[in-house]
């Protein structure tokens, strides 16, 4: 099926997805220091919601935590005092984004992404849109493992404040990327990079100017065989009233220029 997206046709039948699956198994990725999800069956007495144990359905419930067990996307909410929900703060779905690669920099202990890194990528790419709208960051080496890697006491990669800025003073509305976090795994509750791209300035008392309709997602998985470059995002996640919520981003390749 052929679909016309912000003025760009795209193939719905060709989805590609670039989230990671959460499941109760030792693969699932894991960061912040929790345990694997729990996915089970319903128990009322002797009965037990599972249709192997005699039961008519599957009836399970399921423990997890968005920021810690695969895919998930998150609003300002994650860092304010107030409450703001992601179900709330994003109301559109389809968005022109770039996929870009970067190797992050040896700084110290650390491994870090500069601004300089992103605006060259951007820079060499060529773009379907002046205006992007969300920005897909994989990071190198890409390798397979971070599809069930446990993140927790790793100090991961992540993103300097300075990389932070450029990506919301171009205006970039939705950052995508393959890190369990865009802030240092331990930075005594700084959260630069987060406060920087939302333009949070004080987390007690929210500033006019703070970005409540722009987003971060993180864990997702970007495939080798994805060439970096334009695609049209639909950005998926679960209708939950909570800062964030589990997510399934799919990018779609354009089969033309813009009509």
């Amino acid at each position: 099926m052929i679909a016309t997206i912000n003025n760009f046709q795209i193939d719905l039948s060709k989805p590609i997805d670039i989230s990671i699956p959460l499941t109760n198994t030792d693969a699932n990725p894991i960061a912040w220091y929790i345990e694997k999800p729990q996915i089970e069956p319903v128990r009322f007495g002797d009965w037990i919601g599972k249709v192997s144990e005699g039961s008519s359905t599957n009836f399970n419930n399921i423990f997890f935590n968005p920021h810690g067990h695969g895919t998930h996307t998150e609003c300002l909410g994650h860092i304010t005092k107030e409450f703001y929900s992601i179900n709330q703060c994003l109301k559109q779905f389809f968005y022109t984004a770039e996929l870009i690669s970067v190797e992050p920099e040896k700084r110290g202990d650390d491994l870090v992404i500069t601004k300089a890194q992103i605006e060259k990528a951007l820079r060499t790419s060529t773009a379907l849109s002046e205006t992007r709208e969300a920005i897909v960051i994989r990071t190198l080496p890409n390798l397979e493992s971070k599809n069930h890697k446990k993140y927790s006491n790793t100090n991961p990669p992540y993103l300097l404040e300075e990389a932070a800025t450029f990506i919301r003073e171009i205006g970039i509305k939705h950052l995508l990327i393959d890190l369990p976090s865009v802030d240092r795994e331990e930075d005594e509750g700084k959260l630069l990079a987060h406060k920087a791209f939302w333009n949070v300035k004080d987390v007690n008392n929210l500033n006019a100017d703070a970005r409540l309709d722009c987003t971060i997602t993180e864990m997702i998985f970007v495939d080798d065989t994805i060439k970096d470059g334009s695609y049209i995002l639909n950005l998926q996640f679960a209708s939950f009233e909570n800062d964030a919520s589990p997510s399934k981003p799919i990018l779609y390749t354009t089969l033309n220029v813009e009509l």
